[in-house]
């Protein structure tokens, strides 16, 4: 399954969440991958980013990181760096970026 989803970053915490992806730990990426993600892009545009996931099942992707230690640091940190984080509204595994057009 794709999943688009649309985040914030911090006008002043965007040098610190660029240097912040050249650093994902290794267990981290990892756990990614073994919960079935095969692939995951950002792009940013000024402070908006988009990110574009494949993954086999984005809710079990979510239940199997939540109480990961590596991805609990992870997200800890990245809310101190992002204004709008996907999952803030309680939405979770529902998200994602309505699909609009598609070729």
């Amino acid at each position: 399954m794709r999943i688009a989803l649309h985040t914030r970053v911090r006008a002043d915490r965007v040098a610190a969440y660029e240097q912040a992806h050249r650093e994902v730990p290794p267990e981290l990426t990892r756990a990614i991958r073994e919960a079935g993600c095969t692939s995951w892009t950002i792009w940013r545009s000024g402070t908006d980013l988009f990110h574009l996931l494949d993954c086999e099942d984005y809710a079990r992707l979510l239940a199997e990181l939540e109480e990961l230690p590596v991805n609990v640091e992870w997200q800890a940190r990245m809310a101190d760096l992002l204004e709008v984080v996907h999952d803030y509204s309680g939405a979770g595994a529902d998200a994602g970026l309505p699909v609009v057009w598609q070729l």
